[in-house]
């Protein structure tokens, strides 16, 4: 049987996407993304997504702190070991397709309704080693 790991989250951007690069130049966005859920959605789920490349620029040029996104990925587990020694385990989800839903009366800057980055020039996030070496 195949394994699958897919994420898929529609939510609302937590802060500014921040863009940065590798030591080879590849580009990588960091944002959180706030989820609600329960019978009446008072709950909130936060997730830490990370785009690549073209994805990245078009992640930190377009989406804005309040804007609805739809992120989909992978999700990756990652370890720290913490001052006090403690090792610490999070999750992100490495985004394969995002979509900008904020209309864009509302965001401004955003050309479309659904703007696609998907289709842009995709970056196999699996293939990097230096992935690990990016600053939290």
């Amino acid at each position: 049987m195949k394994n699958v790991n897919k994420v898929i989250l529609v939510g609302h951007v937590g802060g500014d996407p921040v863009l940065r690069e590798t030591k080879t130049g590849l580009k990588v966005a960091r944002f959180s993304v706030a989820t609600s859920y329960g019978a009446e959605p008072t709950q909130t789920q936060w997730h830490k997504i990370v785009a690549w490349g073209n994805q990245a620029d078009a992640c930190a040029t377009y989406l804005k702190k309040g804007h609805m996104v739809y992120v989909e990925g992978a999700l990756k587990s990652n370890r720290y070991t913490g001052e006090d020694q403690v090792t610490r385990v999070f999750f992100e989800v490495h985004a394969q397709d995002v979509s900008f839903l904020t209309p864009k009366n509302r965001a401004g800057a955003i050309e479309s309704e659904a703007l696609e980055v998907g289709d842009l020039e995709s970056v196999d996030s699996s293939d990097h080693a230096e992935m690990e070496e990016i600053a939290l």
